[in-house]
């Protein structure tokens, strides 16, 4: 019985020639990069977050683990309070849903004028 072949997409050569499958991906792995360079978090904080959301879920995709060792280590750190972060995925997934298919999803497209209001604006 001969080894497994790697499947072609996710082989080390493609993973050097494209390391991200979505744009998102990129963005949050750039954030990551910024908060730790502005002295938010230490990378030793960051690798034992990102380990620990790993081993919780290793079936979950692994940016989506990025993701939500981010989200855990800046409402740790204070820079975004729970309400805040929930706020925030609240008014992303009202504005995906308002925002015509192959169109930027800009957030005053979901715009709510009840409820509290969040100053989204980049720091």
């Amino acid at each position: 019985m001969s080894a497994p072949e790697k499947s072609p997409e996710k082989s080390p050569e493609k993973l050097r020639e494209r390391p991200f499958e979505a744009p998102w991906e990129a963005q949050v792995f750039a954030l990551t990069v910024k908060l730790n360079e502005k002295g938010v978090f230490s990378w030793s904080d960051w690798t034992k977050t990102l380990g620990a959301e790993l081993h919780e879920a290793p079936e979950r995709p692994y940016y989506e683990s990025w993701l939500a060792a981010l989200e855990k280590i800046t409402q740790a750190n204070a820079v975004v309070s729970a309400p805040e972060r929930l706020a925030r995925i609240d008014a992303w997934d009202r504005a995906a849903k308002s925002t015509p298919h192959g169109q930027p999803i800009l957030l005053e497209n979901g715009a709510r004028t009840d409820g509290p209001s969040y100053d989204f604006s980049p720091v």
